[in-house]
This record gives structure tokens, sequence and C-alpha cells, in this order.
């Protein structure tokens, strides 16, 4: 597969032990199939970038799909959570954290790969009204197609390291890739804030109500 890493810098070599393990799924190197978003990745307010092109084969190698069936989107918070800082010191989030934590987390250093959503600064937001209370369930798997921010893939272990290739690399200057993702994650934004205009229902499953009666992965409520 052709896989894109935005950066400010050309990187022919990425190397296994890089990156930093505050990101969404700790230590990786953090890449997309769309080269589009790669370029919006890229570019900050000061700075142009580039869109790293590689060649990366998976076959053979353990892959965690936390979009896929097998997981719910509270995995995939669960994970967050454990890597990235939250405002939890009070509350609901402080139960919550913990209950997610106990319950749904995965161990992403077990695989090779991970593919999941990228807690852009819009996504990170919708998941802590989550865990605060705020939105119900309904609403924040709603939230998490917003903006269509799509996945990312997540090289993880040295031999997945050993699978991928530099191919070229692509200047993404700002002026031009700024508005782009800006313009996004305001969409993303602007159509939350609309979602949440609707009512919050007694009857949607809440935060409150998953830890009450104890909810796990494999309750079909959560599918």
């Amino acid at each position: 597969m052709v896989l894109y890493h935005g950066s400010q810098h050309l990187i022919e070599k990425p190397f296994f032990g890089g990156g930093r393990h505050a990101n969404d799924y700790g230590k990786g190197f953090y890449c997309t199939e769309s080269e589009s978003l790669a370029c919006e990745w890229a570019v900050s307010d000061k700075h142009d970038g580039y869109a790293n092109r590689y060649e990366f084969n998976e076959d053979g190698l353990s892959v965690l799909n936390l979009n896929g069936p097998d997981y719910t989107i509270l995995n995939w918070l669960a994970v967050l959570l454990k890597y990235r800082t939250f405002d939890v010191r009070y509350g609901v989030a402080t139960l919550a954290r913990r209950y997610l934590l106990d319950t749904f987390s995965v161990d992403v250093e077990a695989f090779d790969v991970v593919r999941g959503y990228r807690a852009d600064d819009s996504y990170f937001s919708f998941a802590q009204d989550f865990i605060s209370g705020a939105i119900s369930y309904p609403q924040l798997t709603v939230a998490m197609r917003l903006g269509k921010l799509g996945e990312q893939i997540v090289i993880k272990s040295k031999r997945a390291f050993g699978r991928i290739r530099f191919v070229s690399a692509k200047p993404a200057v700002r002026e031009d890739w700024l508005v782009v993702k800006e313009n996004r994650d305001s969409a993303a934004r602007r159509d939350y804030f609309d979602m949440r205009k609707t009512p919050y229902r007694l009857d949607d499953l809440s935060i409150q109500q998953i830890m009450r009666e104890r909810i796990g992965p494999d309750d079909p409520r959560l599918r």
C-alpha cells in the first residue's frame, strides 16, 4: 500500500522507537492513505512541510483495526485515555476514565500496526464531552464521523518498520493547506454544535448508564 506522513521535514528513514509517548496510540510512525490529509497535517501557522510518500507491505503483520467490527468507539477512547492527557480531575469524568481503561483497553503494543481515528483537536473535544457526560454514546458515534478526518495508520513494531520504504516527498505550502485544515476543523465543530441542539434523550446510552450497568465491549447497544 501507499502511505503518507505529514511533517515539517523530509523523513527518508523512519526509525523504530521514535515519536512521542503522548501521541494517540503511543510511540510510532503516524501515517495516512490520503496525500491531501498528509499535506494538511504537515503545515502550521509558521511552517511549510512535506507529504512524505512511502510504500508499505503489511502482509503477515498483526494489525489492530480499532474501526473494525471487533471493536467499538469505546475501545478507541480507552486507548486515547491511556496515552493522551484529558482533563479528568473532577466528577463523572474521573470515574469514566477508570471504567473505560479497566473495561475497554486494548494493548496496542502487542500489534505491528494500528488503524484508527486521528484525535485532532475537534475529535479530542468530542471525546472529552462524552466522558464528562455532556453527550450520549449515540451522539459520540455521530460526532466521530464529522469532518471526514479518516483513519490514521500507525507503524508500531520494529518488524513493521522494516517494511516501509521512502518513495518521494511533496512540498506542502502553508498558504495552500492551512486554510483547508482550518476549514475542515471548523466544519466538524459547526456540525457538532448543530447536532448538540438535538435534545439529549433520556433513553440514549450515556457514560453514566454504561458504568452503572457495567456494560462491556460485547454489549449489542454499542454496535
